[in-house]
């Protein structure tokens, strides 16, 4: 939960889920003007949100024989309650415990 929550926290992020929902999946070079930042920061972005469960992504070649990492948006819905959260604290290590002192 704590994954989802800080991949969705970035602005940048959200607007890389919000247009790969609206455009489909895309590769990086493309996506990437569409949001309208560097490919690196973008590969940064999209390996948070991939690690948060909210992308994937696929490796294909093109007709050229271009390797092309495609990603695309996951079929998600985040619910939240106070028993989730009671349920989801249960699980923090003493380490992310003191993180948040």
């Amino acid at each position: 939960m704590l994954r989802v929550f800080s991949a969705l926290a970035n602005p940048h992020r959200l607007r890389i889920v919000a247009t790969l929902s609206a455009n489909g999946r895309n590769y990086i070079s493309q996506l990437a003007r569409e949001v309208g930042i560097s490919r690196p920061l973008l590969h940064l972005h999209l390996q948070k949100l991939e690690e948060a469960g909210l992308v994937t992504s696929k490796l294909e070649l093109s007709d050229d024989g271009k390797a092309l990492n495609y990603f695309e948006v996951t079929d998600f819905k985040i619910v939240v309650s106070p028993r989730m959260i009671e349920t989801a604290v249960q699980t923090l290590t003493a380490d992310s415990k003191k993180q948040g002192d």
